[in-house]
């Protein structure tokens, strides 16, 4: 008699997700920008977050960021190898030191400090020189500021801007200065990095190259989270998408099934598929 041997199938848990939003609900006044936002991201996910203008993502990503302080909601965290903290009501300072860093859709960059100062700054929030070391410039300070020039020029070597360390940073084209904010945002050390609109301005060779760019971060363990407009962009790069309308997540998943999703088609159309 011949004998069926039955293999048990075990499921493998899905990761925890290092980013985790639930609830999130932000009023102004009487208006609800953001309608209890469910969102996750995952260790080493590129993950974009679209929808019409003023859908409500640069709002999610000040109250991520802690330019606003959410009405309701939980915004959590889980660092690699730590326990999941919760990120409401810090200051972006703190917020940056969680290891969350971002960009911004309006470029903000120092205009008359060089491109090297620039992500030099970034790397404040992991300094531990005080105001008696700045000062007196012990052998500790001395030290730690030649760590922080090698950092930020290696960043500068990433991102092809070694060339123009002692450039002014309003002296940079309008491409160079996006990937300028990106190594600076890097300069914090995070494990999260968040980025408002990147691809804004750039011409075709210069958003190719900020595609292979956030390959690149993310292939070295960084999970990213993306607000941006150029579905060319978003469809090649992401592994998970989220889109909003008014406030509310109306839709998620991978990027076939976001293209081919009646409520995303009817957000940006404003139309039934079916009335098409």
């Amino acid at each position: 008699m011949e004998i069926t041997r039955i293999t048990k199938v075990t499921k493998i848990p899905e990761a925890k997700p290092v980013l985790e939003i639930k609830g999130l609900t932000m009023d102004f006044g009487g208006i609800r920008a953001l309608d209890r936002l469910e969102l996750r991201v995952r260790k080493g996910e590129i993950v974009a977050l679209i929808g019409p203008n003023g859908a409500g993502k640069t709002t999610f990503f000040n109250c991520l960021t802690g330019i606003y302080k959410p009405s309701g909601g939980d915004l959590l965290l889980t660092p690699p190898g730590q326990e999941t903290r919760r990120l409401n009501g810090l200051k972006p300072n703190k917020v940056t030191q969680q290891g969350l860093a971002r960009t911004f859709q309006n470029i903000r960059l120092f205009p008359n400090m060089t491109v090297l100062e620039n992500v030099m700054i970034g790397r404040h929030c992991r300094t531990r020189a005080k105001v008696l070391g700045a000062i007196f410039r012990n052998k500790k300070t001395v030290q730690e500021e030649k760590k922080i020039v090698a950092v930020a020029y290696s960043l500068l070597q990433k991102i092809g801007l070694e060339k123009s360390v002692n450039e002014f940073a309003k002296n940079l084209p309008y491409g160079d200065q996006r990937r300028l904010e990106i190594a600076r945002a890097l300069a914090t050390d995070p494990f999260i990095l968040l980025l408002d609109e990147p691809a804004a301005g750039m011409n075709p060779p210069e958003t190719d190259e900020l595609d292979r760019l956030i390959c690149e971060i993310r292939d070295e363990g960084l999970s990213i989270l993306l607000i941006e407009h150029d579905m060319k962009l978003v469809m090649s790069l992401s592994d998970h998408i989220f889109v909003m309308d008014y406030g509310k997540k109306i839709a998620e998943g991978s990027p076939e099934e976001v293209r081919n999703n009646p409520a995303v088609i009817k957000a940006y159309l404003g139309e039934d598929v079916d009335d098409a």
